[in-house]
């Protein structure tokens, strides 16, 4: 049992610890001390969610019907352009010179983002659905839960630790500049995510 829990803790992290959208939107939270515990409640349900339905087998039913994937994949373009719009325009303004810019975001607003950074994003399709599900298929019975609760549990240790670990970086973030920077990046991030969906959406 322990060997495809650890299977899937390794395979699970090695998906959702390269930057992407969701992990932009949480360091960002995190740096800013709002709404980290629900915010990472919900990055981490979510693919807990998309976890058990990939290895359940939901994956084989996307593969067979392509539309559902580049319906998502359209919603997903457009709304990644749009948050990095918003993201430069923190970078640029005059007021992203402010620590506090734009005062709190509310919670409800926050969530909103994050469900959509979360269910508007393919890539988390392909990743938890598809290919975790994938490779769960050496496994049957008991072992392939273990295989998805290690996954699980690798989503659940990332968030948390990059939501509460980026506190860390508050020093550095008492500088106007750093801000800027990082809405830069976040911008930067969420703009070639969506130009390599839209790359994949024509290439089809």
């Amino acid at each position: 049992m322990l060997s495809p829990f650890l299977s899937g803790f390794l395979i699970g992290g090695g998906l959702i610890i390269a930057i992407g959208a969701q992990n932009a939107f949480i360091l960002r939270q995190g740096i800013r001390r709002e709404h980290v515990f629900p915010l990472a409640l919900i990055c981490s349900l979510s693919d807990a969610l998309l976890i058990a339905l990939g290895v359940a087998g939901l994956g084989a039913l996307i593969q067979l019907v392509p539309a559902l994937l580049v319906g998502v994949t359209v919603f997903g373009i457009a709304f990644l352009l749009w948050y990095g719009w918003k993201a430069a325009r923190r970078a640029l303004a005059p007021q992203a010179m402010e620590v506090g810019e734009g005062g709190p975001v509310p919670l409800g607003a926050a969530i909103r983002t994050c469900l959509a950074l979360t269910f508007l994003n393919p890539h988390v399709y392909l990743d938890t659905v598809i290919l975790v599900g994938a490779l769960a298929a050496p496994y049957s019975g008991l072992p392939r839960l273990a295989y998805a609760l290690g996954a699980m549990s690798a989503s659940f240790a990332w968030f948390f630790s990059l939501g509460y670990g980026a506190r860390v970086l508050t020093p550095v973030f008492r500088k106007p500049v750093a801000w800027r920077i990082l809405d830069a990046l976040i911008a930067l991030v969420m703009v070639s995510i969506a130009g390599k969906l839209a790359l994949w959406l024509f290439s089809r």
